[in-house]
């Protein structure tokens, strides 16, 4: 006979298991149901339930930039409305940054799950909208200094009431966006994706009961501060510190400081941002929602990447950042950027904590999401054309370990860079060049950094627009233990009759046919004393062509018989005597 307490518990187990599957359900079905790139190929957006407070309880994998926005975003339409101010089949739409966003382009759906007149979860989504207004192609712009400059703003608003369009929202959303087909397509497979969530929950409901649906959240809930406690445990306890520098404020070249102290105990992981800047004059700010994200990330990272996301997990993090700061910038401040700020919170906890848990954290990576809009009228069509992307780039070494290549920054974790034959079908656009960007140096280490990306657009229409922001330009990657440190990430714009334009950030720069963009992301640093360097590590970066025989020796103290084939360089080398 089997007891009681296991066959409840085992259904809990399959009903948690469930809810996590149902959020993957509803990850696929918006990915494979959308209008545009940068969701069903980049793979720029999130999904997820929460129970009936909007604490969450499962999220598929998807931007970890995104890990702190489902549930706030929940929270403030139950502030707004009341759990009485729902029916079923209502959709909420809201974009708002500095209460539950990042910046406009970022949109969250939601929808209350009913379970016999009463909700008992909610199904959420955000997902990268290609255009959402403002005063540029694509929205997200580098050169605005208020939000009002960076498109429409939805404030926890209806868009769907009793599974009915609210047609005026949509209007106003079609007579303010230059790509209305992509933005409209992708909305409703956002809202197509929540019913299915909706679907999947209330069919957990109908077969194991409402309230055993209810207990199994709150196990996970209960599971996820539990299994957090834990691993913090296992971490060094004590404050730990660090500070750099954004590359500019946005708008000016000024710089801007940024500091963290990282304190941890037994039951917390405290993050605290006091003495960084001021929030900034222009598009670089981090929203409080975005800097909980960043938070998250990190504390993910160092503690246990694979474990699943929930309130709970979450509960031991404390968060301090002043109003008014880069990191919780008030209204109107633009945020249209904001990864240029959002991802230093990750980043200074990442170098406070690798030197007393090098196992787990590397040297420090490119880090900007270098992010790139290439868009205009398509001379074939007469339709307009979007490329929205992030890009990828180099990544720290680490103890035992050289740096991955052409990886995307932490902030974008599980998103995709775009894939070059979808660009040249569906765009005016050739990709001339997609290389390691060797060309830029090596970081040097007893394990080197990983390399950076060189990829060139060659514009094929009449007309186009360029808009980017590639941060860690001025102040590149950290090394680690002794190696060196990174590279910059930026740009070359190549105009017909002008002279090359090397930079870091531009806005809507206007570009013809034959004009060439050369986009250069940086490398990661390195980890350790190169003169430690495992000599034939050596003879395979000089055999793929990282290396120069005379960089080997001058570097490494290594001495490669240049007149041997490269397999027996791999045999035969040589330590110089110290």
């Amino acid at each position: 006979m089997v007891r009681k307490g296991v066959t409840e518990s085992f259904t809990l187990d399959i009903i948690q298991n469930s809810l996590i599957t149902a959020a993957e359900e509803i990850f696929a079905v918006f990915g494979r149901t959308s209008k545009s790139p940068v969701i069903y190929e980049v793979l720029d957006y999130a999904c997820g339930l929460t129970d009936n407070q909007g604490r969450m309880i499962a999220q598929a994998n998807g931007v970890p930039g995104f890990l702190g926005t489902l549930d706030m975003a929940v929270v403030q339409a139950i502030k707004k409305f009341g759990l009485n101010g729902f029916h079923n089949g209502d959709i909420i739409i809201t974009n708002i940054p500095y209460t539950d966003g990042t910046h406009l382009n970022d949109v969250t759906l939601i929808m209350p799950i009913y379970y016999r007149d009463e909700i008992v979860a909610f199904s959420a989504n955000k997902g990268h909208w290609s255009e959402v207004g403002g005063m540029h192609f694509g929205s997200w712009t580098s050169d605005s200094t208020e939000i009002y400059q960076e498109g429409l703003q939805f404030p926890t608003i209806k868009l769907f009431s009793k599974d009915k369009p609210v047609q005026e929202v949509i209007d106003i959303i079609r007579a303010n966006v230059r790509t209305p087909t992509m933005t409209l397509g992708d909305m409703e497979a956002q809202a197509a994706s929540l019913r299915v969530g909706r679907r999947r929950v209330q069919e957990l409901c109908d077969k194991y009961g409402g309230r055993v649906v209810e207990n199994a959240m709150e196990r996970l809930i209960e599971q996820g501060e539990e299994l957090m406690l834990k691993r913090l445990r296992e971490l060094p306890h004590g404050t730990f510190m660090a500070e750099d520098w954004v590359d500019d404020d946005g708008i000016t070249d000024n710089p801007v400081q940024v500091k963290a102290k990282v304190e941890i105990s037994d039951q917390s992981f405290t993050i605290d941002l006091t003495g960084s800047g001021a929030q900034a004059k222009g598009s670089i700010n981090s929203p409080w929602v975005a800097t909980v994200s960043a938070a998250r990330t990190i504390l993910k990272a160092v503690t246990d990447p694979h474990m699943p996301v929930t309130d709970g997990s979450f509960h031991p993090l404390k968060i301090v950042a002043p109003e008014g700061t880069i990191f919780n910038p008030k209204p109107p401040a633009p945020t249209s950027t904001y990864w240029e700020a959002m991802a230093f919170v990750t980043d200074l906890v990442w170098k406070a904590l690798a030197p007393v848990v090098p196992d787990r954290l590397t040297a420090g990576h490119f880090l900007s999401v270098c992010a790139t809009i290439v868009g205009g009228i398509d001379d074939r069509s007469k339709e307009p054309f979007a490329i929205v992307e992030p890009q990828a780039g180099g990544w720290g070494a680490g103890k035992g370990k050289d740096g991955e290549s052409g990886l995307v920054c932490s902030g974008d974790g599980e998103t995709y860079i775009m894939s070059n034959e979808v660009i040249e079908v569906r765009h005016p656009i050739i990709v001339e060049q997609y290389s390691l960007n060797v060309e830029d140096g090596v970081s040097h280490g007893e394990f080197r950094g990983g390399f950076g990306l060189v990829k060139d657009y060659r514009i094929n229409n009449s007309n186009a627009t360029f808009t980017a922001s590639f941060g860690r330009s001025k102040y590149p990657p950290w090394g680690m233990n002794g190696g060196d440190g990174g590279g910059p990430n930026y740009f070359i714009i190549y105009k017909s009759g002008r002279e090359p334009f090397k930079t870091r950030k531009v806005a809507a720069v206007e570009l013809g046919k034959g004009d060439l963009i050369r986009l250069k992301t940086g490398r990661g640093g390195a980890y350790g004393n190169p003169l430690d360097r495992d000599p034939k590590r050596v003879a395979d970066d000089v055999r793929d062509g990282y290396l120069t025989p005379e960089t080997a020796k001058e570097k490494y103290e290594v001495v490669l018989p240049i007149d041997l084939d490269p397999d027996q360089r791999r045999t035969e080398t040589t330590r110089k005597s110290r």
